[in-house]
């Protein structure tokens, strides 16, 4: 099924992160295909503000990963691809001990990645719109 949300300006982001998790519940691996500056971490931001994240939330380009902590104390983990060059690299910070945890992984950059990605990832794209607002869509 073809899934579309459209996020008009920035304050809408946080309903339109609570309207995205409802969408897309079961769906514990999810990638962000997004050109820079399309808002894959503000979105990301929103998600884990949602989630009941209390901690900053802020790109991981140069750890690749960061661990939030959700109210229930659940783990969320949020990675930036951005840097990576070899797989080798994704891989050598553990990327399938996380992928494999059961816990949200949330990916920004995941092309640079993307033999790596398992079967049931969902692939969301961000597209910046002619009025700037943002088109998230997926399929599942």
């Amino acid at each position: 099924m073809e899934h579309k949300l459209i996020i008009k300006d920035l304050s809408e982001i946080r309903q339109a992160a609570r309207e995205f998790l409802g969408l897309v519940q079961g769906h514990s691996i999810i990638a962000f295909y997004a050109p820079m500056g399309a808002g894959k971490t503000t979105f990301t931001t929103a998600i884990c503000k949602e989630l009941g994240v209390s901690s900053e939330v802020s790109s991981p380009t140069f750890a690749i990963v960061n661990e939030y902590r959700t109210a229930g104390e659940q783990s969320i983990f949020h990675f930036d691809f951005y840097r990576i060059r070899k797989l080798e690299e994704a891989l050598d910070i553990g990327l399938y001990d996380y992928l494999d945890s059961g816990e949200l992984c949330i990916l920004e950059w995941p092309e640079n990645i993307e033999e790596l990605l398992p079967d049931n990832t969902l692939k969301v794209y961000i597209t910046v719109q002619e009025d700037q607002s943002r088109l998230l869509s997926w399929q599942d």
